[in-house]
């Protein structure tokens, strides 16, 4: 009954197409200037992804530390490494640099040498003054020698702060105003200012300035993406309107296919704009995916269309059949291949949910589209020639078919011994896959930024903030002795670590006040004893100016502070190696009945976020998977058909899974997308597969032998076309330079093929093997749904 109901709801779908046609490309047309109108709201990503949910603890703790400090993730660093910046000229015009700086209302602060300040006692009136390190014009070489000696020699505070004495390296540091650190002027200043300042610094100089810092990195990472969304829409029409002519020989259906895919490109870069998400990493790869997703759309219809025009010569019918037929089909593969992206939006991640919001809805407007467009273009055109019908009696594809039959019915034992093989050789491989936490794992290896970041990682020990905040939970506990040592031991231990850079901490400026209490001598860079502490913090208090160099270690009450370090770029497992221990030692060194301690920061925030992503997505793909065994529940009836269908495709995830184990590909939020994307597309094959099969049973009065290989024979050469269009057309992404998207493309791809050979080999084999389990005609009980056999879009075979 749902049966026929169904089949008559396409008749009248085709029929309301075609006597509308003229409305139909009106709609169509006024929708696509509604969405191309909604671009101006779409932005690009300005901060670091946040895997972590609103309300998850760790990101609470963050914001919390957001709250009392600021940004921590606004400083802009600039370093030169060359003998040559001593002289006169090149080291008045770094100081001069800093000036142009400082000048830009989007600048905060500037730390350099042009504007270092150094704390000196003031005898007579018993405070600290802050006088300038450089006092005098600097005309001669000795007198920068003897400055930078006396800073490199004299004045520890900045050690690896703004100079390293081992290498003569000097740094200048500028803070952004933390209002627009996450903002579109952020990007403009970088690479618009900032970029012109350093580029005329290096032309006049001759010097190579290293620059870095999480606002900088951001900003040129971001552009990457912007500047890859063009190639990859290019590389992606290029790849499958190639394929496309290849199969069709025809440059009419490929300009009527590739017209479906940019519209729908348009409507992906509309709805972004529209739901006013941002455009990052993820969403950026949903305008080639419409195309790659689309194409296969494209080849079914046009396939259908050519078939019915080479049986009888009527356009109407044919184009009738193509939508009533066709429709139902791909309406069931899209459902199928939007709700693996759909499942994404079951997680807590933003980043996720957007993507799998706009992902699944323009995956379902692709099929509306082409279902529309086609059928309509076509019914204002010609016939298709003799020539344009040719593709459709290809004697080579026989030889194909046949080798998939010959497999199937005499070496089905081979089969699934090699199955079982790659099943357990696979699983090995699962267990020594790793997860990636770092924030910059996908970035551009060859990008002048990046090798800028492993730069300031040789000089300074690393860029990524490393945040532990103490809470003496009462006002004014920071600057209590035994507090101050016990951050002094915590800076101690963090020392002890390579991967981690000296503190920065409240405890330096303590140490300095000392330094400075007894006339600048460097050996009395060290905590006061419990008699000098009295009258040197005494002092302290009386000075003018200290208010504003506590802000940056202390908040306003004196009751919390902060500790900053920075990490190298590690592995995950070595980065909890690191978190451990100084949890560990934060626990023994930190009474927690006396205060509150956390660590945090934006290296923690991202490693937090991957392992949390990787739980969501464990989630999210066992709900995909129970979603395709309703729907094959909803078909079939049968348990055993559920069981059967799923094997094909679990397969080649574990197999791609086992291979990233193998070569060292970690999960990372780039790759763990993997799974969920390949699961939805290569689960259509089985459905056509088997809608074939089940035809063929009641066609063939149950006789399963001769169903499957009928089945076999009608569908796999669409299944190999299919298939090879997806897999080119997700591997553009191979091209990219972030690493994540490299190994996204090479992975969907490999996993696809997988699944193809799976599909077309294991699934026939299974079918047969267990055919006197399922022969029964109540166990194999009629569908709710017609699907339409796989023979209906077959390229080769009409």
């Amino acid at each position: 009954m749902v049966a026929k109901l169904t089949q008559g709801f396409w008749a009248r779908t085709a029929r309301i197409i075609l006597r509308n046609r003229v409305l139909i490309l009106v709609l169509i047309a006024a929708f696509t200037i509604f969405l191309g109108l909604q671009w101006e709201h779409m932005r690009f990503s300005s901060s670091q992804a946040n895997l972590l949910p609103d309300d998850h603890p760790i990101n609470q703790e963050y914001q919390s530390f957001l709250e009392q400090f600021g940004e921590e993730g606004n400083a802009v660093v600039f370093a030169v490494k060359d003998s040559a910046l001593y002289s006169p000229q090149n080291f008045n015009r770094w100081n001069r640099l800093s000036k142009q700086l400082q000048a830009f209302p989007e600048v905060d602060f500037v730390l350099s040498t042009d504007n270092l300040l150094e704390l000196k006692r003031d005898s007579e009136k018993q405070e600290f003054v802050l006088e300038p390190f450089i006092k005098d014009s600097l005309n001669t070489r000795s007198k920068i020698d003897s400055l930078t000696g006396y800073l490199f020699n004299n004045l520890p505070f900045y050690d690896k702060l703004i100079y390293n004495k081992e290498s003569s390296t000097i740094r200048t540091i500028v803070n952004l105003d933390k209002d627009i650190v996450n903002t579109s002027v952020r990007k403009d200043f970088i690479l618009k200012d900032l970029t012109n300042l350093i580029n005329d610094f290096e032309e006049e100089t001759g010097l190579n300035v290293h620059v870095s810092g999480m606002p900088y990195i951001r900003t040129l990472n971001s552009q990457n993406i912007i500047d890859e969304i063009g190639k990859f829409i290019f590389a992606a029409l290029a790849v499958t309107s190639l394929i496309f002519f290849f199969f069709f020989r025809s440059v009419r259906a490929t300009t009527i296919s590739m017209c479906v895919v940019i519209i729908g490109v348009m409507w992906a870069f509309g709805i972004l704009g529209l739901l006013q998400y941002e455009i990052t990493v993820l969403t950026a790869l949903i305008p080639p995916l419409i195309i790659v997703i689309g194409v296969p759309n494209c080849i079914f219809l046009i396939n259908k269309y050519q078939q019915e025009v080479k049986k009888h010569g009527n356009q109407a019918l044919s184009l009738q059949r193509v939508i009533s037929k066709i429709g139902n089909a791909t309406l069931m593969t899209n459902m199928t291949t939007a709700s693996g992206f759909a499942t994404f939006i079951i997680t807590d991640s933003k980043l996720l949910k957007e993507f799998g919001v706009v992902a699944s809805i323009n995956i379902i407007g692709i099929f509306i589209l082409s279902l529309l467009i086609i059928p309509i273009v076509y019914s204002f055109m010609s016939l298709p020639k003799t020539k344009h019908l040719k593709h459709l009696n290809k004697r080579w594809i026989d030889a194909f078919v046949n080798w998939m039959e010959r497999i199937v019915r005499d070496h089905r034992i081979a089969v699934y011994i090699v199955s079982i093989a790659l099943l357990v050789v696979s699983i090995i491989g699962i267990y020594q896959i790793e997860i990636s936490g770092s924030p910059i794992e996908d970035m551009p290896k060859k990008a002048e930024f990046f090798q800028d970041i492993r730069f300031f990682e040789s000089e300074f020990d690393g860029i990524m903030p490393v945040e532990i905040v103490v809470d003496t939970e009462r006002p004014k506990g920071v600057l209590k002795p035994a507090t101050l040592k016990r951050i002094d031991r915590l800076g101690g231990v963090i020392e002890e670590i390579p991967e981690l850079s000296k503190s920065i901490s409240i405890v330096n400026l303590v140490k300095y006040s000392k330094q400075a209490f007894y006339n600048g001598i460097p050996k009395y860079y060290q905590l006061p004893t419990t008699q000098e502490n009295n009258f040197i913090m005494d002092v302290a208090r009386k000075s003018s100016g200290n208010s504003d160099l506590l802000k940056n270690f202390v908040d306003s009450t004196g009751q919390t502070a902060r500790i900053t370090t920075f990490m190298k770029d590690v592995k995950t497992d070595r980065m909890e190696e690191i978190e451990d221990r100084l949890l560990e030692n934060i626990e023994k060194i930190f009474p927690s009945e006396r205060y509150n301690v956390y660590m945090t920061g934006s290296a923690l925030l991202f490693l937090k976020g991957t392992k949390y992503l990787v739980k969501n997505l464990v989630l999210s793909l066992a709900f995909a998977i129970f979603l395709i065994a309703l729907f094959m529940a909803y078909l079939f009836r049968s348990f055993r058909m559920i069981v059967i269908s799923l094997i094909p495709n679990l397969l080649p995830l574990v197999i791609t899974a086992g291979v990233m184990g193998f070569v060292g590909v970690p999960i990372k939020p780039s790759t763990i997308l993997v799974f969920s994307i390949a699961f939805g597309i290569s689960v259509d094959d089985t459905i056509h597969f088997l809608a074939k099969y089940r035809q063929e049973l009641t066609a063939n009065k149950w006789r399963i032998q001769k169903s499957v290989y009928a089945a076999l024979r009608e569908t796999g050469v669409s299944m190999f076309y299919t298939s090879i269009v997806l897999f080119f057309g997700f591997s553009v992404f191979v091209i990219s330079n972030f690493g994540g998207t490299v190994a996204l493309g090479a992975l969907v791809s490999a996993t696809l093929l997988f699944a193809m050979l799976a599909n077309l080999i294991l699934l026939p084999s299974l079918l047969l093997s267990l055919e006197r389990s399922i022969a029964n005609k109540e166990v194999l009980k009629k569908p709710q749904i017609d699907i339409l056999p796989k023979e209906e879009v077959n390229v080769e075979n009409p």
